[in-house]
């Protein structure tokens, strides 16, 4: 109940408001959000996990869980990332998703945010082979600056890459407004 009040007063007080597409989440998904133009967005999204009680955990490089701000980091589910190490992420990620009854892993792809001045770039993909490989779907976030509006609001099964990046692109497009820039296609 008080995490239901913190997550609702921080929507209040940032002046923004919130929609959950019922029957959408699962007990393990990836979830992946946009637009993410600043970190208010992630303390949205953090309110909005609280709100609904759902238990994330999202990559964050392993430089991060250093000193003070490693407690905080684990207590919000913080996987700590090797970026510049050769492993294989989606294959760790498909192992916490078969190794647990839930799993709900969060991303916020690469390139959604653009420096002052800069044109922003086609998104990472990441987060579709992580889901590809664990067999789960991916949930649909959104976070609209403009119109201070964010929620959950529909979910794919992956498919094919292509595809489904054509889909995501639209489906954001015709539900939040927001135009999200996917890679060109590689066939």
């Amino acid at each position: 109940m008080l995490n239901k009040f913190i997550g609702e007063s921080a929507f209040k007080l940032a002046g923004w408001t919130y929609h959950v597409e019922p029957d959408v989440l699962e007990k393990k998904q990836v979830i992946v959000g946009f637009e993410h133009t600043s970190m208010m967005d992630a303390v949205l999204s953090l309110a909005l996990f609280n709100i609904y009680n759902i238990k994330i955990h999202t990559l964050i490089k392993k430089e991060l869980f250093k000193g003070p701000f490693k407690p905080l980091l684990n207590a919000i589910g913080g996987i700590p990332v090797d970026r510049k190490a050769n492993k294989d992420i989606v294959s760790q990620m498909a192992e916490h998703f078969a190794n647990n009854a839930e799993f709900n892993l969060v991303i916020a792809p690469e390139a959604t945010r653009a420096k002052r001045g800069e044109a922003r770039k086609p998104i990472r993909t990441g987060f579709w082979h992580i889901a590809k490989a664990a067999g789960v779907p991916i949930v649909l976030m959104y976070a609209n600056s403009k119109t201070k509006q964010g929620g959950i609001f529909g979910k794919i099964y992956p498919t094919e890459l292509d595809h489904d990046l054509a889909l995501l692109k639209k489906l954001y497009k015709e539900n939040t407004g927001l135009d999200i820039i996917i890679p060109e296609s590689k066939n």
